[in-house]
């Protein structure tokens, strides 16, 4: 790694696509301040000991699910051979991470078959009965995320969408149009698609929830949207190389960095990104943080914006408002696609001088113009850059965060892998409902 940029910025760049920037005089104090935490969580989850170790797969996902690639992709192909759409079920884990890459590599205009729906990521009834409108219309399949089968959002939208679908289709047909990705021994969702024949895929027992994107709970609906899970693979496998053979990586210091500014008082954190498209991908990352931090009274906050548009909304707050965040721009170095401002004689627009930039080009300067304005304005920033969006730099991006995920909790002296305080909402909610034992 080597420090290069302007005298102020500490800048890691890597072999690897995702790179990593901060103030120097930050990361000076940070590396100072926060070694010792640091070398204990790097060792924590090196020698994989820490806290909630015994779910720790994660972390071979990249090599090991090379394994059943091919198989996913059969059943994404036999899924696509008969879909006009295919309705993903999940709630958190089980579909933010398949919808952040989706949604990060798909052309909203675009009407390529087959089209990703969701369901069972809320309880509207308003949703459900739109989306059941339009099955009728169309030919779907189901792919059914449930690590029990029992949650009760993804239950509940499972069991309209099956009797909908075997009420379209009757139940042989339903077979080919029905995958569960569940646990590989117990559990209803197990046991329903056992009964009824349903392929299926295993949530090893090792693996998370949030923590599941580059297993078969990501993999199969990112291939199902014809996008090459091969090389988000190779991409994850690529980064993982990189972390597990340099103890001070950019995880690390991300990590290091984040704990730092906690301890500074700034205890909310705002990743922000210029490219509409990574909308799902911070909500995702906003659930990994979230999730595995927020316990015990500890836990930095996650929330995102995506500029331009929330420089008409937020901006004002973020250059002027309360000093208790930090900002982390998550920034694309290179557009997928070229579009030029056109020159017009009569410039009445007065945008001439912009004529033959690209809109990135544009984008770009607004984003370095917002990085100084806010750091003027008294918010730490950090920078996390990527050379472009496609499969292979997602899987490292997916991998990165994840990865510096768990250290940042272990440095918070937290459980990265448990979430028991989601269990206080089910509980009020089933004694309302009149469920049976509470």
């Amino acid at each position: 790694m080597c420090e290069r940029g302007c005298k102020t910025s500490f800048f890691v760049k890597t072999e690897i696509m995702v790179s990593f920037k901060v103030e120097k005089a930050d990361y000076h104090l940070a590396m100072s301040l926060m070694k010792e935490r640091s070398s204990q969580a790097i060792s924590a989850l090196k020698n994989r000991n820490g806290l909630g170790s015994d779910f720790l797969g994660w972390l071979d996902l990249p090599v090991e699910l090379a394994k059943i690639q091919n198989d996913l992709l059969e059943t994404a192909s036999k899924l696509r051979a008969v879909s006009d759409c295919v309705v993903v079920v999940g709630i958190g884990g089980s579909y933010l991470g398949a919808r952040a890459v989706i949604s990060a590599l798909g052309n909203e205009f675009s009407s390529q078959k087959p089209k990703i729906i969701y369901a069972g990521h809320h309880l509207s009834e308003d949703y459900t009965a739109d989306l059941l409108d339009y099955l009728n219309e169309v030919n779907y399949s189901i792919i059914v995320i449930s690590k029990s089968g029992t949650t009760t959002e993804p239950a509940v939208a499972f069991r309209l969408l099956r009797n909908h679908c075997e009420k379209k289709y009757g139940k042989k047909e339903s077979q080919n149009r029905i995958v569960c990705i569940t646990d590989k021994a117990k559990g209803a969702l197990k046991s329903i698609a056992d009964k009824a024949g349903y392929t299926s895929y295993v949530i090893e027992d090792n693996v998370g929830g949030r923590y599941s994107v580059l297993s078969p709970v990501g993999l199969l609906p990112i291939a199902v949207a014809g996008l090459d899970i091969e090389q988000l693979l190779q991409g994850a496998a690529a980064i993982r190389k990189y972390l597990f053979e340099n103890e001070e990586n950019i995880a690390l210091l991300y990590a290091l960095h984040r704990n730092y500014y906690l301890q500074k008082g700034y205890n909310v954190e705002v990743l922000s990104s210029f490219e509409p498209k990574m909308y799902y991908f911070i909500e995702w990352w906003k659930q990994l943080f979230g999730e595995s931090e927020g316990k015990d009274g500890k836990g930095i906050f996650p929330t995102g914006l995506i500029y331009t548009t929330d420089l008409h909304s937020m901006g004002q707050y973020m250059q002027d408002g309360q000093r208790f965040m930090f900002e982390t721009f998550l920034t694309l170095q290179q557009s997928n696609r070229s579009c030029k401002v056109p020159h017009d004689a009569e410039n009445e627009d007065g945008l001439n001088y912009l004529a033959d930039k690209q809109i990135h080009e544009i984008n770009r300067a607004a984003e370095r113009a917002t990085m100084l304005a806010h750091k003027t304005g008294g918010l730490p920033i950090m920078q996390i850059e990527i050379d472009a969006v496609n499969e292979y730099v997602l899987g490292e991006l997916i991998y990165f965060f994840e990865y510096a995920c768990a250290l940042s909790a272990y440095m918070l002296g937290v459980n990265p892998f448990d979430q028991a305080g989601v269990e206080a909402y089910k509980k009020n909610m089933f004694e309302l409902l009149g469920k049976e034992g509470y």
